[in-house]
């Protein structure tokens, strides 16, 4: 059992999102930097989807009895009885032990994978909470129980090599594919957009990260009819400021979508923070197939590391 002492800011259950219900208007949910949240369950010897914790800063807990841990994604100072642990490895805790939170010195959220699972309901296929608000936020006296995984494999208790750990700056370039409405805006516009450097707005959530920057102009309406929208498009308003949809974003949306972040390149976004600054870089659609791929083989070398 792990026992909630402090919850930050928005910490949550979270694993790799819920499928084959947008149609129905649930959104996918889920871990905002997948690889991240992956890459922990690999390292305690789940399988990469199981439930775990999305911490961002000021979680605080307490542990119930002895489990294997990992920690991995942003670098929010991690520390158990107040002394400093690694990430990106497997390491025990021990019944009573307190695991805090303390400083943001990389990235923006954090991913804590127990052996067996957070044994949280599992509903539409997902262990993500359907709630994407403050109200799916764990708080002070939630009690989390550990899954039993009689599937569970053997680990190795070694650091993660150091070319698998991805690196978090407040500067980050991500690639998009143009469209499906970049016609929607003028050829100035579509410069301005792949030329120019945003700021993310504090008024951003899990559901979407609103910009700040040069304004993006429309050669007609800043509206179209309603249709299905994903993570990692981005909206242009009318205000010509660009929204990037997350993982607990609407199913549907009625603005022209001038991009859509590649898959390869969601997990940087989800590591995003107010103030951070990025830029786009346009890439094909097959160069984006081929970075997906790539990642996913990364995915695969780290499974062989520590075991099938």
């Amino acid at each position: 059992m792990i026992e909630i002492l402090q919850g930050g800011f928005l910490s949550t259950v979270q694993d790799t999102g819920r499928y084959g219900y947008r149609k129905y208007g649930v959104p996918v949910s889920g871990a905002l930097d997948l690889y991240a949240l992956r890459v922990a369950n690999i390292l305690v010897g789940n399988s990469e989807g199981m439930a775990s914790i999305e911490v961002t800063f000021g979680l605080k807990l307490r542990c119930t009895r002895d489990m294997l841990v990992a920690i991995t994604g942003g670098d929010l100072s991690p520390r158990i009885n107040n002394e400093s642990i690694p990430m990106w490895t497997a390491l025990w805790m021990r019944k009573a032990d307190i695991l805090t939170f303390t400083c943001l010195r990389s990235g923006f959220r954090a991913y804590i994978a127990v052996r067996g699972g957070i044994d949280v309901p599992f509903v539409m296929h997902s262990y993500s909470p359907l709630l994407t608000g403050i109200d799916a936020a764990l708080k002070p006296g939630d009690r989390l129980a550990i899954g039993e995984n009689p599937a569970a494999r053997m680990v190795k208790l070694q650091p993660l090599p150091d070319q698998y750990v991805p690196g978090y700056k407040d500067r980050e370039e991500v690639r998009v594919v143009l469209g499906p409405q970049d016609d929607y805006f003028t050829s100035e516009a579509l410069e301005v957009f792949l030329n120019s450097e945003y700021i993310v707005k504090a008024q951003s959530s899990r559901q979407g990260y609103r910009l700040e920057g040069p304004l993006i102009k429309h050669t007609r309406s800043a509206n179209i009819n309603s249709e299905g929208v994903w993570p990692g498009a981005v909206q242009v308003p009318g205000d010509g400021l660009p929204i990037i949809l997350l993982a607990g974003a609407q199913t549907t949306g009625g603005y022209p979508k001038i991009a859509s972040i590649i898959s390869a390149d969601l997990d940087k976004i989800g590591q995003a923070k107010p103030s951070d600054k990025i830029s786009f870089e346009r890439v094909s659609l097959s160069e984006a197939h081929i970075l997906f791929l790539e990642k996913e083989e990364r995915i695969k070398e780290i499974r062989g590391i520590f075991g099938k």
